[in-house]
């Protein structure tokens, strides 16, 4: 079992940005490629972002294109998600999650962190 941990959420005025980081607990990642989802209060939870094992390779949704960043510094074991413009519609719990195959682009992901809250308000 992999243990991912998110960190970083905070509550932000609109047009501010954070930087959410993902870390192993118990394990590397560092092969893995790595995504981003987020879920708001009521709604379905939606991908975000996805970086390949490499940092090579990236892709964004729509709502995050523009605005958002994702990178890897696998020295560290870490993966980030760089927030910026931030919209009250970005709040959510973000999620860091972790697809085991080499395959680009993920279709699907193994393990997923506890989540870390990102509130932007107006």
């Amino acid at each position: 079992q992999v243990q991912l941990v998110e960190s970083g959420g905070g509550l932000v005025q609109a047009g501010g940005s954070l930087r959410l980081s993902c870390a192993p607990s118990g394990r590397t990642f560092s092969t893995y490629n790595m995504g981003w989802f987020r879920q708001a209060p009521g709604k379905e939870r939606e991908f975000v972002a996805a970086i390949s094992w490499s940092g090579g390779s990236t892709s964004y949704a729509d709502s995050a294109k523009g605005r958002f960043t994702v990178s890897r510094d696998n020295a560290k074991n870490t993966v980030y998600l760089q927030m910026n413009m931030l919209k009250p519609e970005d709040t959510a719990v973000y999620y860091c999650s972790a697809d085991i195959r080499k395959r680009w682009p993920p279709r699907a992901y193994d393990y997923w962190g506890q989540g870390t809250q990102v509130t932007v308000s107006s």
